[in-house]
């Protein structure tokens, strides 16, 4: 019997954001999903995902996901057979990256919340995906779904985020890195820098993709995801 596999969404996400990977895996493995509405620490989310989750399993997480995929291999690297980490960094926040979430959490406290996820668009989608009618609702009702204090507590996290690079060396498990080669938040060469760090890893970059690898361009996704898995 394999684990199964363990699925982390990113910033304003939830398990939409892996549905069409979700039908395929599903057919020889049993997928789960993390819920990392609830804590504003990566630390903390790291731990409820443990609480739950069986002995082993394998673990794919994006951009957010990512980095609390990073901190469960801190916490409890032996528990996980197979990691997966997609649009996503092991560098900590910039300061101006900071400081634009703390705008945007400030947008949200005083009514402005709605506002936000139209204003992300431009950095999660590349072109062709923006212009995708369908694509852009989904990723506007995840965020809908996930809502105001779920996105602040998410932005608390991610802003005090480690430099995971240095922990990334220790990673033993067979490792996918994957990105869209027109993500413009956690840029192809993130993951290069990633793929160089974790020892045997893989790098696969999917063309006219963003941020949101797992819906611009799902096919691709879910090929990755299966060769990775088997």
């Amino acid at each position: 019997m394999t684990a199964p596999v363990i699925l982390l969404p990113g910033l304003l996400n939830d398990s939409r954001l892996w549905r069409h990977q979700t039908r395929t895996l599903a057919s020889r493995h049993e997928v789960l999903f993390a819920d990392l509405t609830h804590d504003d620490s990566l630390a903390a989310m790291a731990r409820r995902v443990l609480s739950v989750a069986p002995p082993r399993f394998r673990l794919a997480g994006l951009s957010m996901g990512g980095y609390v995929c990073m901190e469960i291999m801190r916490q409890a690297s032996e528990r996980v057979e197979r990691l997966a980490l997609l649009d996503t960094t092991a560098r900590p926040d910039a300061p101006e990256q900071s400081q634009r979430r703390r705008d945007a959490m400030r947008i949200a406290k005083i009514g402005g919340f709605d506002k936000i996820m139209p204003g992300m668009l431009p950095n999660l989608l590349c072109a062709r995906s923006q212009a995708d009618a369908d694509i852009t609702e989904l990723v506007k009702e995840m965020a809908r779904t996930v809502g105001k204090d779920a996105f602040i507590r998410q932005q608390t996290a991610i802003m005090a985020r480690p430099d995971s690079r240095e922990s990334l060396a220790r990673i033993r498990c067979p490792t996918l890195i994957l990105c869209g080669a027109e993500d413009a938040l956690t840029p192809p060469d993130r993951h290069e820098e990633m793929a160089e760090l974790i020892p045997g890893s893989k790098l696969v970059v999917v063309a006219d993709c963003g941020h949101l690898s797992p819906i611009e361009q799902p096919e691709a996704v879910t090929a990755a995801l299966m060769e990775w898995l088997e």
